[in-house]
């Protein structure tokens, strides 16, 4: 008896088809079936890779999550701090803008529907925050950031720019980069000290 090894362009296939599945239905209307024929496979074929709907979910919120990650620069004291403020902003708006209807999705996605999900989103927005508090707290180091607690300066400033994010679906590169002008000006009006 042979067993059969994950094949990676099916798992692939399965989490494009969630994606637009998702983004067109929602999460609660989205249905297992109709994600595995999209991506050309049989229903059973989806269990060998996820669990349930709220697994390839999870997994498409991590992956947004990886990609704010990889996009932000640690913040380099010799360099220009506001202009690396302003590219980490623009980093996290563009890895946004490059699929903005699954960013909508998983953005305004209201917790509270059940305890799987809720802590589905809630490991999206721990994550984030922990990322941006770690980058603040090196900030406080540096001079850079006011004192204060910075998981709730990392919420306020998420909070701006989930905000912003949600409402620009529109915007094109010039306003887009007006939307990182205005939202670098802001923070360093709060509690940033780049002057």
């Amino acid at each position: 008896m042979t067993t059969r090894t994950p094949d990676r362009d099916k798992r692939a296939a399965l989490l494009r088809a969630a994606r637009d599945v998702l983004v067109e239905e929602g999460y609660h209307h989205a249905k297992i079936d109709e994600i595995a024929a999209r991506a050309g496979v049989a229903k059973g074929t989806y269990y060998l890779y996820f669990d349930d709907k709220r697994a390839i979910f999870a997994e498409l919120v991590d992956g947004l999550v990886g990609r704010i990650e990889a996009a932000i620069v640690r913040v380099d004291e010799t360099a220009d701090l506001g202009a690396q403020v302003r590219h980490n902003i623009r980093a996290t708006i563009a890895v946004l803008a490059e699929d903005l209807a699954l960013a909508r999705l998983v953005l305004g996605v209201t917790r509270g529907l059940d305890a799987a999900f809720t802590d589905t989103i809630t490991r999206l927005h721990v994550g984030v925050i922990t990322l941006l508090s770690r980058t603040l707290a090196d900030g406080q180091t540096l001079g850079v950031v006011a004192a204060g607690d910075t998981e709730l300066l990392a919420a306020f400033a998420i909070g701006a720019l989930k905000e912003a994010v949600l409402r620009s679906a529109e915007l094109g590169p010039a306003r887009r980069e007006q939307l990182v002008t205005e939202l670098a000006k802001f923070l360093e009006e709060g509690f940033l000290r780049l002057r």
